[in-house]
């Protein structure tokens, strides 16, 4: 059995590994000093400033990563000489099947190419394979190189570099910028996770709850007591629609009914803190002094794009919607809650309940929205309500006073 020191001059001797080919301060930077750094672009602004510094010819580059998002398939971060800042664009699902894209050497990469440069020195009127090219020659630039950045699994991301010196890079330049490929792959997986972890809460949880899970959050049991305006819709009739409609004509209903109603929420301050099926709960915590205001322009809102939604309905032969609100205000318990391997960042408490009830009551009394006594009072709008008196709720010991829009506000739906 080899003893530590025998084992450390073996390695010494036999295994000199293939990188890097040579050693120089900016990959030492890369590995060592960016840690602080939490955005790419950032990283990527200051290595193509060291380049440049060390001689390196780079004019122009560029970053493109696949991302889990629900509206985002990807992002292009991109530098060119002078910029101060990086350029990111985002791209919509889709993109990568547009003729752009496929006549692109991207999407080269992304099909398994290892490697792809072109020389840009050619006559104004010889034709390029890709529009991209035309586009850099006629920015001046001389070279083009583009490499995969490959994360955990497989997954392929890229990074390009385009020089205007003349005559392109040279070898030098190239064996530089190649060695910088293992080191970019470990700096951009760490941030670009972080941000999938980031956008994957913000997605499903909110961007309060996300920003609290991250923070540590993940204890069950563990949470706070906070006040909030407490708004619960849901839709009517979804099951007779799903069992008249093909799926995928009761999906889109069901996302457009979604954005009609999540995007005023969101636009005024409030948090979707579940979707229930075709129902959907959220909360305007009351530290925002406008919370009870900022709740009822979103279900005006939410009524003008119900409203255009349903014409488009009718339009094209489709159901048109209805649904039924309810809403209090009062004190949540807001936190963890579930198994013990299987959690929900929601919120509980009588409050919920009784704006739960009120949802329900809408069937009965065939109003859209109903609002609690309580709630119209906090927000100041009894001028803007009709009293519909008092009602007993389920599993409450006192009749709870209801109120709805007067007949001039009223939703243009019946419930």
């Amino acid at each position: 059995m080899q003893s530590s020191s025998e084992a450390v001059a073996s390695l010494e001797k036999d295994d000199h590994g293939c990188w890097p080919t040579k050693q120089n301060k900016i990959l030492d930077w890369l590995m060592n000093d960016v840690r602080d750094q939490r955005f790419i672009d950032n990283i990527l602004v200051e290595l193509c400033e060291k380049l440049v510094a060390a001689g390196i010819p780079v004019a122009r580059s560029s970053m493109h990563f696949r991302t889990l998002h629900p509206q985002w398939l990807g992002a292009r971060i991109l530098w060119r000489t002078g910029m101060k800042e990086g350029d990111i664009a985002t791209f919509s699902h889709g993109v990568d099947k547009t003729p752009q894209f496929l006549a692109s050497p991207i999407n080269e990469i992304f099909n398994g190419a290892t490697e792809v440069r072109k020389n840009l020195e050619v006559p104004n009127g010889e034709q390029f394979a890709y529009p991209l090219y035309r586009e850099l020659h006629a920015e001046g630039l001389t070279d083009y190189i583009a490499w995969p950045i490959y994360h955990t699994l497989g997954k392929r991301h890229i990074v390009t570099f385009s020089s205007d010196a003349p005559g392109g890079f040279t070898e030098a330049h190239i064996t530089v910028l190649k060695d910088l490929l293992p080191a970019l792959t470990m700096v951009t997986e760490i941030r670009l996770k972080n941000i999938m972890a980031r956008t994957l809460l913000r997605t499903y949880v909110g961007p309060h709850a996300s920003e609290q899970i991250l923070a540590g959050a993940t204890t069950r049991g563990s949470g706070a007591t906070v006040g909030a305006a407490i708004l619960i819709c849901d839709l009517r009739d979804f099951t007779t629609i799903s069992d008249m409609w093909p799926r995928d004509d009761v999906i889109e209903l069901l996302n457009g009914y979604f954005d009609a109603m999540v995007d005023p929420i969101e636009k005024h301050g409030g948090e979707i803190l579940k979707f229930m099926g075709d129902g959907l709960l959220a909360i305007f915590p009351l530290s925002n002094p406008d919370a009870c205001h900022n709740l009822l322009l979103s279900i005006s809102e939410a009524q003008a794009a119900v409203t255009a939604l349903n014409e488009e309905n009718r339009k094209n032969g489709r159901e048109v919607l209805r649904y039924g609100v309810g809403v209090h205000v009062g004190d949540v318990m807001y936190g963890n809650i579930g198994s013990r391997t299987r959690l929900d960042f929601t919120v509980i408490g009588p409050a919920v309940n009784i704006a739960s009830r009120l949802e329900t009551l809408t069937k009965e009394v065939k109003r859209p929205v109903l609002l609690s006594k309580a709630f119209v009072e906090m927000a100041g709008c009894q001028r803007d309500m009709e009293s519909l008196g008092a009602f007993p709720l389920k599993g409450l010991g006192e009749p709870v006073d209801v109120f709805a829009f007067t007949a001039k506000e009223k939703l243009l739906q019946e419930a």
